[in-house]
C-alpha cells in the first residue's frame, strides 16, 4: 500500500475516532479526498480490497451453519424484501421522473427496477464491521442479519450468471466433492497449531477457496464463504477467526478507500444520491414489517432491520454491468457510489445508538409483535440461581466452573452463542441462551433470588449498558464485571457496577498466589 494512502487513511480515521465515530467513516472520506486531490487508484489497491472482502466472507463462514440459512425467517425475509423493494423503487423512480428530476426522467420501468434490485442488497462489509465492533455476531439479531447477507450473496451469484451469460464450467459440479475432503481440511487445521501457521492456514483456505470457485466459473467470494462454512464446526474456528481479524481489517481499509476513487460527483449527482439515501427509511420499514410478520420479536426485528438498512458494494457491480451493457447512463455509477458511502455513514452512526433507541421506543415497537413468537425467542428462567454469569467465553467459563465447584447449581450461566449453550446443556450444565443487552430479558426475568450477576464480557460498553438496564429493571443485587484497561475500569465503576476485575493486571496476582501455594506447604513442613 502506498504511503500516501496510509497517511490519508490514518489521519481521517483518527480524526473521526476522536469525535467518537467509527473509523470506517474516515476511510471513506480519505478515499474521496485522495480522488479530489488527483491521486489515482491502481491494481494494488484493488487487490487489497478484494483480499479484504474474501477474508471477511471466510470469517462469516466460520461463524455460520447451513441450517441457519434454511430458517424461514432468513430465506423468506430475504427473497420477499428483494422482490418488493425492487418494484417499490421502480415506482418511486418513475414518480420522481414525472417531476423531471435529473437522471430519473430517462429511466424506464425495467432500468428503474434494476436499480431497485441493486439497492435491495445490504453491505456485508459495513454490517460485519459493526457487529464485530459491538460484539454482536453471535446474538439473535446478528445471526439473522448474517443469514440474510449470505442469502443475498447467493442471489448475487445467480444474477451475475444471468447478466453476464457466463455459465459455470461443467467442472463446477465437482465442488460438491468438497464435502468428501472436509475431514482432510479439518486435519490440516488441526496440524496448524496455535502460532503463525494458524492465520497462514486461514489465508490459504480463504484465497484457495476463492481461486478454486473462480477457476470453474463461479463467483470466487462464494468459494471463500463455503470454505469458512466447512470449518464452522471445527474447534479452532473461533481461534482462527481471531487470528485473521487484524489482517482482514487492514485489507478492508483498501476497500473503503477504493469507493472514493469511483468518480468525482457533480452537485446534481450529490442531490440525487441524497434522495436515494432517504429510501433506506423505506428499506428499514420493509425489513421490519416482514420480520415481525415472521413472528420475530420486536427487538430482534428492530435491530436486524436497522443494521441492514444500508446499500451494498454489490450494488455498484450491478450498476457497472448495466452501464457496460448500455442499460444505464454512466452517471448512475457515481450516484450509487455516493449513496452507498452515505448509507455506510448513517448506519454506522445510528446503530451505535440502537439499544438506546430500542429502550426509548420499546412500547411502540412491541405493538408490532405477533402474539406468539418463535420458540427461539422465548425466555428461560434459571432455577434456584443465586449467581448468574453473563458471557461464557474463556473468562466466563472459567468463573462458572470454579463457582460451580463451590455452589453447585446455585450458579447459572447465560450466553448469546446457541452452539456453546447446547454443548453445555448436553452435559447438564445450568446454562441458558440470552442476550445481556436485551432490555426485554431483564424485565421478564425474575432476578429477586439472584444475589450476584457477573458480566464476563470483553467489551466494557456492553457491560455498562447491561448494568444500566439491570438497575432500571429494579435489580437489587451486586454486579461485577471485567476490564482490560484502567480507563475502562473507571467507566464501569461509574455506571453502578460494584466491583471490576482487571484481568490483565490482577491475573498476575492470582497466578502468584496460586503458585506460591505450591511451596508454602513444603516450607511449613520443614519448619
Amino acid at each position: 500500500m502506498e504511503f500516501i494512502w496510509i497517511l490519508f487513511a490514518f489521519v481521517c480515521g483518527l480524526a473521526v475516532k476522536m469525535i467518537n465515530l467509527p473509523p470506517l467513516i474516515g476511510f471513506l472520506l480519505a478515499g474521496f479526498l485522495l480522488n479530489y486531490f488527483g491521486f489515482e487508484s491502481n491494481d494494488t489497491l484493488e487487490t487489497l480490497a478484494n483480499i479484504g472482502i474474501t477474508l471477511m466472507l471466510f470469517s462469516i463462514g466460520l461463524k455460520l451453519h447451513v441450517k441457519d440459512l434454511l430458517k424461514r425467517e432468513v430465506w423468506a425475509s430475504t427473497l420477499s424484501h428483494m422482490g418488493v423493494s425492487s418494484l417499490l423503487f421502480a415506482a418511486i423512480a418513475l414518480l420522481l421522473g414525472i417531476f423531471s428530476l435529473p437522471y430519473f426522467g430517462l429511466l424506464e420501468f425495467k432500468t428503474a427496477a434494476l436499480i431497485g434490485f441493486a439497492l435491495s442488497f445490504s453491505s456485508t462489509v459495513c454490517v460485519m464491521k459493526l457487529l464485530e465492533e459491538n460484539g454482536e455476531l453471535k446474538t439473535r439479531h446478528g445471526q439473522l442479519a448474517l443469514g440474510i447477507l449470505v442469502m443475498q450473496d447467493i442471489v448475487a451469484v445467480i444474477f451475475l450468471v444471468a447478466a453476464t451469460g457466463k455459465i459455470p464450467s461443467i467442472w463446477a459440479l465437482g465442488l460438491f466433492g468438497l464435502l468428501l475432503i472436509r475431514p482432510l481440511i479439518n486435519k490440516i487445521v488441526d496440524k496448524s497449531g496455535h502460532g503463525e501457521m494458524l492465520p497462514l492456514t486461514g489465508l490459504f483456505l480463504a484465497l484457495g477457496g476463492y481461486e478454486l470457485f473462480y477457476l470453474v466459473g463461479v463467483k470466487g467470494d462464494l468459494g471463500a464463504l463455503i470454505f469458512g462454512i466447512l470449518l464452522a464446526s471445527h474447534p479452532k474456528a473461533t481461534e482462527m477467526n481471531k487470528s485473521l481479524m487484524n489482517f482482514k481489517d487492514l485489507f478492508l481499509i483498501g476497500f473503503f478507500l477504493s469507493i472514493g476513487f469511483t468518480a468525482l460527483p457533480t452537485v446534481s449527482m450529490i442531490g440525487m444520491s441524497l434522495i436515494i439515501t432517504l429510501i433506506i427509511l423505506v428499506k428499514f420499514a420493509l425489513f421490519f414489517a416482514l420480520m415481525t410478520k415472521m413472528k420475530l420479536r420486536g427487538r430482534t426485528s428492530f435491530l436486524s432491520s436497522l443494521i441492514l438498512s444500508n446499500y451494498s458494494e454489490f450494488g455498484l457491480i450491478v450498476v457497472a454491468l448495466s452501464v457496460a451493457n448500455g442499460w444505464l447512463e454512466k452517471e448512475w455509477l457515481v450516484i450509487l457510489a455516493l449513496a452507498v458511502s452515505i448509507s455506510f455513514i448513517i448506519t454506522s452512526v445510528i446503530y451505535r445508538q440502537s439499544h438506546r433507541l430500542y429502550r426509548n421506543n420499546k412500547e411502540t415497537i412491541r405493538q408490532f409483535e405477533s402474539r406468539q413468537c418463535l420458540p427461539e425467542d422465548t425466555f428461560t428462567q434459571p432455577k434456584g440461581a443465586e449467581v448468574l454469569i453473563v458471557g461464557l467465553g474463556r473468562v466466563g467459563r472459567g468463573a462458572f466452573t470454579s463457582l460451580k465447584g463451590v455452589m453447585g447449581d446455585a450458579v447459572a450461566g447465560m450466553d448469546t452463542d446457541r452452539k456453546r449453550i447446547r454443548i453445555m446443556q448436553d452435559v447438564n450444565e445450568n446454562v441458558f441462551y440470552g442476550d445481556g443487552e436485551d432490555a426485554d430479558l431483564w424485565e421478564r426475568l425474575d432476578t429477586r433470588g439472584i444475589r450476584l450477576i457477573m458480566l464476563a464480557l470483553p467489551i466494557a460498553e456492553d457491560s455498562t449498558n447491561i448494568a444500566i438496564q439491570l438497575r432500571k429493571a429494579n435489580y437489587q443485587g451486586q454486579i461485577a464485571a471485567i476490564a482490560r484497561y484502567q480507563d475502562e475500569r473507571d467507566t464501569l465503576l461509574a455506571s453502578g457496577i460494584n466491583n471490576v476485575f482487571n484481568f490483565y493486571t490482577e491475573a498476575g496476582t492470582g497466578f502468584a498466589e496460586e503458585s506460591l501455594a505450591l511451596i508454602q506447604p513444603a516450607e511449613s513442613t520443614a519448619a
